[in-house]
């Protein structure tokens, strides 16, 4: 038997993150992982390395670059643990990092640098505290008792595990969610959550690509591979969600950041509406080609959108196919109207094996948003396996930071 302060499962930002701020607060932590290898999805992140967190997010309004049945449940985590605060923990280790558009921070040289810095924390333990790490290593079965073994305090789970018995008081789970499951993305912390009756809310992909119907993107498809700033939208009025990002064109749909922002606000047939020229008056400028130019069409669209978008729009309609001056105003206008909005319905997406994050999880009206335990004593749920989701660009990353600091500070140091 082996006996712990706390068992976290699940080694990824959250995990790792909450298993160093516990150590470092005396407590004995097992950190249990069925992989291989730690923070697989840190490794990958931001094109490899890492958009650790965002300067812009307000933790006093998290309506705006988080979504979940209730938004408002991370306020307090993100408030009581900042973007600033892992600032500062990125300078201690001495990692050296940018700022890209929107407050995006990514470290210089390597996700491994993050992942590194982690790790050190889970080895700075004090006052008696520590971090075993158990990888690889399956959890078999979880049971709940209202007291421990040895009778030293109210309650105990018993984790039947590769390496043997767990026996704690206190379980987190930090296992995340669905998406890419080639890199060992399970429902675990799903399946742990409905043994002891907790409430789900249902998964599906976000930050994900959006994929189109065969034949409807076959004029399309030949595009793979263009990028272009783009300003998109779903939802009408008050549900309206627009972004400003790149756009990626690929063989089965669209991409980029654009795409990936507003998929976790996409309906299931419902279309999404792109302006893709959002800097220019299509109709004027269009306007004041036919007025002084003898080029085709087609020559004069591409010096106002790439070159290749512009060829393959006219071939569209035949009142395109010719010199711009010989257009008339009605083509141009509708030119400039399809070009400026674009409306086409997805019929999904490219699924969980591509999506950065896994939109729903576990309830959050199941935890405390204090200390992230949820109804049933002494189980705590944090990071991505919660029905919190963030934008595009550091936001689910300092949701683990804040969450799994939130935890670690709730969990009572032994008396040693």
């Amino acid at each position: 038997m082996h006996q712990f302060d706390v068992a976290i499962i699940g080694a990824g930002a959250a995990g790792l993150f909450c298993a160093g701020v516990a150590a470092q607060r005396g407590l004995k932590v097992v950190l249990v992982d069925h992989s291989e290898k730690v923070a697989e999805k840190i490794r990958i992140s931001g094109g490899g390395r890492c958009n650790f967190t965002n300067r812009e997010i307000d933790p006093s309004a998290p309506h705006k670059h988080f979504l979940g049945a209730n938004p408002q449940f991370c306020r307090s985590a993100l408030s009581r643990y900042t973007a600033q605060d892992f600032v500062a923990l990125v300078q201690k280790h001495g990692v050296a990092f940018h700022e890209k558009h929107k407050g995006q921070l990514f470290a210089d040289n390597s996700a491994q640098d993050i992942i590194d810095l982690l790790l050190r924390e889970c080895d700075a333990g004090a006052m008696g505290g520590s971090v075993t790490r158990w990888q690889p290593c399956s959890i078999k079965n979880i049971r709940f008792s209202a007291s421990s073994p040895d009778e030293t305090c109210s309650r105990s789970y018993e984790l039947d595990s590769d390496h043997g018995v767990i026996h704690t008081p206190n379980l987190v789970i930090a296992t995340g969610g669905l998406s890419i499951p080639k890199i060992g993305a399970t429902d675990f912390g799903y399946r742990i959550a409905r043994q002891f009756g907790l409430a789900l809310v249902d998964t599906r992909p976000a930050l994900v690509p959006l994929t189109f119907d065969g034949d409807s993107w076959v004029p399309y498809a030949q595009l793979a591979g263009l990028s272009l700033p783009v300003q998109i939208e779903v939802g009408e009025k008050k549900t309206r969600m627009a972004f400003h990002e790149d756009l990626l064109f690929t063989h089965r749909g669209l991409s980029g950041p654009a795409v990936l922002q507003i998929s976790s606000y996409w309906q299931p047939g419902t279309p999404i509406r792109l302006n893709l020229a959002p800097e220019l008056d299509l109709p004027q400028a269009l306007a004041r080609a036919k007025a002084s130019s003898r080029k085709l069409l087609a020559n004069e669209l591409a010096s106002l959108v790439p070159s290749r978008l512009a060829d393959t729009w006219v071939q569209q309609d035949s009142a395109w196919q010719r010199p711009v001056a010989e257009a008339s105003d009605k083509a141009l206008a509708k030119l400039a109207d399809t070009l400026g909005r674009w409306a086409i319905t997805p019929n999904g997406t490219e699924g969980y094996k591509k999506a950065e994050v896994t939109a729903g999880g576990v309830d959050t009206r199941q935890l405390s948003q204090q200390t992230m335990e949820s109804r049933q004593p002494g189980l705590y749920f944090i990071g991505e396996v919660v029905d919190v989701t963030g934008w595009l660009g550091g936001y689910n990353f300092q949701w683990a930071w804040a969450s799994g600091h939130a935890c670690a500070m709730s969990l009572a140091p032994p008396a040693r």
